[in-house]
C-alpha cells in the first residue's frame, strides 16, 4: 500500500472478528515495531504477544472481568485474536549509555539523568510502527491504555520487574460495524495551526 494512503487511512478499530491472523502476517506487523528508531540502538522495547482466545482471555479476565462485560460498549473488541503489550525497559538505556561511546553524555547515571524518558518515546515509536503496519496488511488495530490495571496485567503476564507498559494494541480483522466515538468527530487542526514554522 502507498505510504500516504496508510497514514491517512489508519483509524482505530474497536470491533473485530475472531478470525486468526496468519502467522507470517502477524510477524511482519510485529517486525515493523522492531525496526522502529531507538536511541543508541538500546534494544529497550519488548512485546508481550497474546494469540488466540485462551491467551487473550488472561488479559481480559484481569481488565474486564465477565461480570462487567454485559454493558461494555465495544463487545467485539474482546474478539480481537491478538493483543500486544509494548514494554519499555529503562535499564537497557542506562546500560547502553554507560558504554564507552555514550558515557560522555552522563545518561548512564540512571533513569533520573534523562530529561526525556527515551525508553517511552522509542516504545511509542514501535507501537506506531505496528499500527501502520497493521493498516498496510489490511488489519484493524486499536491502541488503548492500561491505566489502573497496569500492575495486575504485568503480574498476570509474568512481566519482570522494571519493565514499563505503555498500553495495549488489539489486532485483527475489522467487523465493519464500529460505533462512532465522540473524539472522532473533533476536527484536526490545520497545518498552519499545527506547524510553527521558524519558531513559535
Amino acid at each position: 500500500m502507498d505510504f500516504r494512503a496508510v497514514v491517512i487511512g489508519r483509524r482505530m478499530c474497536r470491533s473485530f472478528t475472531t478470525e486468526p491472523i496468519v502467522r507470517e502476517v502477524l510477524d511482519r506487523v510485529l517486525d515493523a515495531g522492531r525496526r522502529a528508531p531507538a536511541a543508541g540502538n538500546s534494544d529497550g522495547t519488548h512485546l508481550v504477544v497474546l494469540e488466540g482466545p485462551h491467551e487473550t482471555a488472561r488479559y481480559w479476565d484481569v481488565t474486564l472481568p465477565p461480570a462487567r462485560r454485559a454493558g461494555f460498549r465495544w463487545p467485539h473488541l474482546l474478539d480481537a485474536p491478538v493483543l500486544v503489550v509494548p514494554l519499555a525497559d529503562p535499564s537497557a538505556y542506562v546500560d547502553r549509555y554507560s558504554e564507552p561511546d555514550k558515557a560522555h553524555t552522563g545518561l548512564g547515571a540512571g533513569p533520573a539523568a534523562w530529561p526525556t524518558p527515551y525508553w517511552t518515546v522509542d516504545t511509542a515509536f514501535a507501537a506506531m510502527s505496528i499500527l501502520l503496519a497493521a493498516e498496510d496488511e489490511g488489519l484493524g488495530a486499536l491502541f488503548f491504555g492500561l491505566f489502573e490495571h497496569e500492575h495486575a496485567v504485568l503480574a498476570a503476564l509474568g512481566v519482570p520487574t522494571g519493565l514499563e507498559p505503555i498500553g495495549t494494541i488489539a489486532l485483527g480483522r475489522p467487523r465493519g460495524d464500529d460505533r462512532p466515538v465522540r473524539s472522532a468527530g473533533r476536527p484536526r487542526p490545520s497545518l498552519a495551526v499545527y506547524a510553527h514554522r521558524g519558531g513559535w
